[in-house]
């Protein structure tokens, strides 16, 4: 479950922010998780709960925003947000597309005391 070494590198991250900007907790960390990132949610959750006991972020809320799969269409040159995994143009029906988010994970923001 590589969800616990992403976790291990998140808390990480924390640390470094709060130390950075003198902070001894952090309250709530966001955190956005694509489609296609490989990274379950909910076994994210259970790292987080799990690994932030002796950290900054031992009383963090932890809050996901799932990124749906976005694409630009290089026929149409349009922008499109899709559900599934077929990157079919809903425009123009066309195939060739680029993956524009919804593949990664991002820390987006950290509250803190």
């Amino acid at each position: 479950m590589h969800e616990y070494s992403i976790v291990q590198a998140l808390l990480d991250q924390c640390d470094r922010y709060a130390e950075e900007n003198d902070s001894q907790a952090v309250t709530k960390v966001v955190v956005k998780i694509g489609v296609l990132s490989g990274v379950e949610p909910h076994l994210l959750k259970t790292a987080f709960d799990t690994f932030r006991e002796e950290t900054v972020c031992r009383e963090a809320e932890l809050e996901i925003v799932h990124q749906k799969v976005v694409i630009h269409c290089n026929r149409c040159k349009e922008e499109f947000t899709i559900d599934e995994e077929l990157f079919e143009c809903p425009k123009c029906g066309g195939t060739d597309a680029r993956i524009v988010d919804g593949e990664d994970m991002y820390l987006m923001r950290l509250e803190m005391e």
